[in-house]
Protein backbone atom coordinates (compact mmCIF):
# COMPACT_ATOMS: atom_id res chain seq x y z
CA UNK A 1 0.00 0.00 0.00
CA UNK A 2 1.53 3.71 -0.33
CA UNK A 3 -0.60 7.12 -0.28
CA UNK A 4 -1.03 9.79 -2.93
CA UNK A 5 -2.76 12.68 -1.67
CA UNK A 6 -5.97 12.06 0.36
CA UNK A 7 -6.05 7.82 -1.39
CA UNK A 8 -4.28 4.76 -0.24
CA UNK A 9 -3.43 2.73 -2.70
CA UNK A 10 -2.68 -1.00 -3.55
CA UNK A 11 0.04 -1.84 -4.95
CA UNK A 12 -2.29 -4.48 -6.96
CA UNK A 13 -4.03 -2.12 -8.92
CA UNK A 14 -0.31 -1.39 -10.32
CA UNK A 15 0.77 -4.92 -10.61
CA UNK A 16 -1.79 -7.71 -11.76
CA UNK A 17 -3.06 -7.27 -15.10
CA UNK A 18 -6.70 -6.60 -16.03
CA UNK A 19 -8.29 -6.45 -19.57
CA UNK A 20 -12.49 -6.89 -19.79
CA UNK A 21 -13.37 -9.82 -21.53
CA UNK A 22 -16.87 -9.38 -22.57
CA UNK A 23 -17.09 -12.45 -25.40
CA UNK A 24 -16.13 -15.05 -22.40
CA UNK A 25 -17.68 -13.04 -19.43
CA UNK A 26 -20.95 -11.68 -21.35
CA UNK A 27 -20.83 -9.18 -18.69
CA UNK A 28 -21.65 -11.23 -15.74
CA UNK A 29 -20.26 -8.38 -13.17
CA UNK A 30 -24.20 -6.19 -14.08
CA UNK A 31 -26.17 -9.73 -12.97
CA UNK A 32 -24.40 -11.59 -10.46
CA UNK A 33 -23.78 -10.32 -6.82
CA UNK A 34 -26.47 -9.52 -4.45
CA UNK A 35 -26.35 -5.53 -4.48
CA UNK A 36 -26.72 -2.69 -6.80
CA UNK A 37 -24.16 -1.01 -8.01
CA UNK A 38 -22.39 1.37 -5.21
CA UNK A 39 -23.57 5.06 -5.75
CA UNK A 40 -22.62 8.21 -4.42
CA UNK A 41 -25.27 11.18 -3.44
CA UNK A 42 -24.31 13.19 -6.13
CA UNK A 43 -24.90 9.70 -8.64
CA UNK A 44 -28.70 9.33 -6.94
CA UNK A 45 -29.77 13.09 -8.31
CA UNK A 46 -28.03 12.04 -11.45
CA UNK A 47 -30.03 8.99 -12.14
CA UNK A 48 -33.26 10.87 -10.22
CA UNK A 49 -32.66 13.69 -13.32
CA UNK A 50 -31.91 11.16 -16.53
CA UNK A 51 -34.60 8.18 -16.15
CA UNK A 52 -37.08 10.01 -18.00
CA UNK A 53 -34.16 10.06 -21.00
CA UNK A 54 -32.71 6.93 -20.24
CA UNK A 55 -36.19 5.06 -19.54
CA UNK A 56 -37.04 3.95 -23.43
CA UNK A 57 -33.50 1.89 -23.11
CA UNK A 58 -34.60 -0.01 -20.28
CA UNK A 59 -35.36 -3.77 -20.26
CA UNK A 60 -39.70 -3.89 -19.07
CA UNK A 61 -38.51 -5.85 -15.98
CA UNK A 62 -35.80 -2.92 -15.46
CA UNK A 63 -38.15 -0.30 -15.56
CA UNK A 64 -40.55 -2.32 -13.30
CA UNK A 65 -38.29 -2.68 -10.70
CA UNK A 66 -37.40 1.41 -10.95
CA UNK A 67 -40.87 2.51 -10.70
CA UNK A 68 -41.01 0.10 -7.76
CA UNK A 69 -38.19 0.47 -6.00
CA UNK A 70 -36.99 4.26 -7.03
CA UNK A 71 -34.02 4.67 -8.98
CA UNK A 72 -32.09 4.60 -6.59
CA UNK A 73 -32.22 2.09 -3.48
CA UNK A 74 -30.74 1.93 0.27
CA UNK A 75 -28.94 -1.43 0.26
CA UNK A 76 -28.80 -3.91 3.14
CA UNK A 77 -25.73 -2.15 4.97
CA UNK A 78 -27.17 1.07 4.40
CA UNK A 79 -25.00 2.22 1.39
CA UNK A 80 -26.95 3.97 -1.89
CA UNK A 81 -27.14 1.54 -4.42
CA UNK A 82 -28.96 1.01 -7.82
CA UNK A 83 -31.98 -1.66 -7.68
CA UNK A 84 -32.55 -4.58 -8.74
CA UNK A 85 -34.28 -6.81 -10.65
CA UNK A 86 -35.13 -10.03 -8.45
CA UNK A 87 -32.16 -9.54 -6.08
CA UNK A 88 -29.87 -10.26 -9.29
CA UNK A 89 -29.83 -8.10 -12.19
CA UNK A 90 -28.85 -4.59 -12.28
CA UNK A 91 -32.15 -2.69 -12.89
CA UNK A 92 -30.05 -0.55 -15.22
CA UNK A 93 -28.53 -3.60 -17.62
CA UNK A 94 -29.86 -4.65 -21.07
CA UNK A 95 -28.67 -7.40 -23.35
CA UNK A 96 -27.30 -7.71 -26.37
CA UNK A 97 -28.22 -11.64 -27.67
CA UNK A 98 -26.69 -12.79 -24.36
CA UNK A 99 -24.43 -10.14 -23.08
CA UNK A 100 -25.14 -7.75 -20.21
CA UNK A 101 -24.73 -3.91 -21.09
CA UNK A 102 -25.70 -0.63 -19.29
CA UNK A 103 -28.99 0.87 -20.22
CA UNK A 104 -27.35 4.84 -19.17
CA UNK A 105 -24.08 3.75 -21.18
CA UNK A 106 -26.13 3.14 -24.32
CA UNK A 107 -27.68 6.43 -23.49
CA UNK A 108 -24.59 7.99 -23.36
CA UNK A 109 -23.07 6.65 -26.23
CA UNK A 110 -25.84 8.29 -28.41
CA UNK A 111 -25.15 11.34 -26.87
CA UNK A 112 -28.59 11.95 -24.93
CA UNK A 113 -27.13 12.09 -21.26
CA UNK A 114 -23.83 13.41 -20.34
CA UNK A 115 -23.26 10.80 -17.55
CA UNK A 116 -21.64 7.61 -18.54
CA UNK A 117 -22.56 5.61 -15.66
CA UNK A 118 -21.64 4.83 -11.73
CA UNK A 119 -18.06 5.81 -11.42
CA UNK A 120 -17.84 2.48 -9.26
CA UNK A 121 -18.85 0.20 -12.52
CA UNK A 122 -16.71 2.60 -14.87
CA UNK A 123 -13.79 2.21 -11.84
CA UNK A 124 -14.32 -2.29 -11.90
CA UNK A 125 -12.26 -4.22 -11.14
CA UNK A 126 -11.16 -1.22 -8.45
CA UNK A 127 -13.51 -0.59 -5.95
CA UNK A 128 -13.02 2.38 -4.04
CA UNK A 129 -14.25 3.00 -0.12
CA UNK A 130 -14.63 6.18 1.32
CA UNK A 131 -13.06 7.05 4.77
CA UNK A 132 -13.45 9.70 6.75
CA UNK A 133 -9.97 11.07 6.31
CA UNK A 134 -8.76 9.10 3.04
CA UNK A 135 -10.26 6.91 0.46
CA UNK A 136 -9.01 3.14 -0.04
CA UNK A 137 -8.18 1.97 -3.48
CA UNK A 138 -8.03 -1.52 -4.03
CA UNK A 139 -8.50 -4.44 -6.13
CA UNK A 140 -11.30 -6.72 -6.31
CA UNK A 141 -10.75 -9.92 -7.33
CA UNK A 142 -13.97 -12.09 -8.54
CA UNK A 143 -14.12 -15.42 -9.81
CA UNK A 144 -15.94 -14.18 -12.83
CA UNK A 145 -13.68 -11.94 -14.26
CA UNK A 146 -10.52 -14.66 -14.70
CA UNK A 147 -10.91 -14.47 -18.29
CA UNK A 148 -10.40 -10.66 -17.71
CA UNK A 149 -7.29 -11.56 -16.00
CA UNK A 150 -6.08 -13.97 -18.59
CA UNK A 151 -6.48 -11.57 -21.24
CA UNK A 152 -4.91 -8.40 -19.54
CA UNK A 153 -1.95 -11.34 -18.46
CA UNK A 154 -1.84 -12.05 -22.30
CA UNK A 155 -1.83 -8.10 -23.25
CA UNK A 156 0.13 -7.30 -20.45
CA UNK A 157 -2.58 -4.44 -19.57
CA UNK A 158 -1.74 -3.63 -15.95
CA UNK A 159 -5.29 -2.88 -13.88
CA UNK A 160 -4.92 1.12 -13.58
CA UNK A 161 -4.36 1.54 -17.13
CA UNK A 162 -7.19 -0.07 -18.19
CA UNK A 163 -9.79 1.81 -15.87
CA UNK A 164 -7.55 4.81 -16.62
CA UNK A 165 -10.44 7.20 -17.87
CA UNK A 166 -12.06 6.01 -14.77
CA UNK A 167 -9.60 6.90 -12.32
CA UNK A 168 -9.30 10.67 -13.88
CA UNK A 169 -13.15 10.86 -13.63
CA UNK A 170 -12.55 9.92 -9.75
CA UNK A 171 -9.40 11.16 -8.95
CA UNK A 172 -8.24 13.88 -11.46
CA UNK A 173 -5.46 14.00 -13.69
CA UNK A 174 -2.60 15.41 -11.47
CA UNK A 175 -3.83 11.95 -8.94
CA UNK A 176 -3.33 9.55 -11.79
CA UNK A 177 0.00 11.10 -13.21
CA UNK A 178 1.65 10.77 -10.29
CA UNK A 179 0.33 7.20 -10.07
CA UNK A 180 1.91 6.34 -13.40
CA UNK A 181 5.04 8.23 -11.56
CA UNK A 182 4.84 5.32 -9.03
CA UNK A 183 4.06 2.54 -11.29
CA UNK A 184 7.08 3.78 -13.25
CA UNK A 185 9.50 3.76 -9.70
CA UNK A 186 7.87 0.12 -8.86
CA UNK A 187 8.83 -1.05 -12.28
CA UNK A 188 12.45 0.15 -12.25
CA UNK A 189 13.18 -1.10 -8.95
CA UNK A 190 13.05 -4.69 -8.00
CA UNK A 191 11.69 -5.24 -4.37
CA UNK A 192 14.49 -4.83 -2.19
CA UNK A 193 15.77 -1.96 -3.57
CA UNK A 194 12.10 -0.02 -3.52
CA UNK A 195 12.09 3.27 -1.60
CA UNK A 196 9.42 3.16 1.46
CA UNK A 197 6.15 4.20 0.06
CA UNK A 198 4.92 7.46 1.46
Amino acid sequence: MFQLGKTIVSEDILEKEFVCNLSACKGACCVDGDAGAPLNEEETKILEEIYPIIKPFLRKEGIAAIEAQGTWVNGTDGDLETPLIDNKDCAYVIFDGKTALCGIEQAYNQGLVKWKKPVSCHLYPIRVKDFTEFAAVNYDRWDICSPACSLGKELEVPVYKFVKEALIRKFGQDWYTELEKVADELQQNPPQNRRKPL
